[in-house]
């Protein structure tokens, strides 16, 4: 027995089961529909209602956040003749040049008082990479003086960088202390 578009008809106990089947089927697709809708609130809800604020509405923030790499541990040296003849031809350099990096150190002062100071490793497993730091100092709105140091060569005092600028926080500023030797040293912004 065939139908009106040439398939086989199915049997009507077949056609019994496929209309029993239907309200579960129904009953499936809606409570899909239910539990995205609720996830669809609940998502609006979280992305607006819980109001989020990083620092108390009446101070600002100082930021420090840079990377940098420090100078060589060891200076670069010639390697003689001989030296150079005793290893393997793919590895014939004339210089010698041990990878670790000096630890820079970095001061950050607010009106003359000292709020950070910090020796920061090279990073990488032979200490050879950059060393890198974000720290974020809540303070009171004002006129205020910033005064930035870095010393990453091998001398034991002063400092190979240094800044310092007069600045006017607002309330809710963020004021970010950045550093790049190319462009000579820190930068305020």
């Amino acid at each position: 027995m065939t139908n009106s578009q040439g398939k086989p008809a199915q049997s009507p106990l077949r056609q019994q089961r496929r209309l029993e089947k239907y309200p579960y089927i129904l009953a499936r697709y809606a409570g899909q529909a239910v539990a995205y809708a609720a996830f669809v609130v609940l998502l609006a809800f979280f992305a607006t209602a819980p109001a989020y604020n990083p620092i108390d509405p009446n101070a600002a923030m100082i930021k420090l956040s840079f990377i940098h790499v420090g100078q060589r541990k060891v200076e670069c040296r010639k390697m003689s003749p001989e030296e150079i003849a005793r290893l393997p031809p793919n590895m014939r350099l004339t210089l010698d040049c041990p990878r670790e990096r000096l630890p820079l150190l970095v001061e950050l002062e607010l009106d003359g008082k000292l709020m950070l100071h910090r020796e920061l490793a090279a990073s990488g497993l032979s200490h050879d990479r950059a060393s890198n730091i974000y720290q974020k100092f809540v303070v009171p709105p004002g006129r205020h003086v910033v005064t930035a140091r870095l010393r990453d060569s091998a001398r034991t005092e002063g400092f190979d960088y240094t800044r310092s600028t007069e600045v006017e926080l607002k309330p809710r500023q963020n004021f970010v202390v950045d550093f790049n030797a190319a462009t000579g040293g820190f930068s305020f912004h």
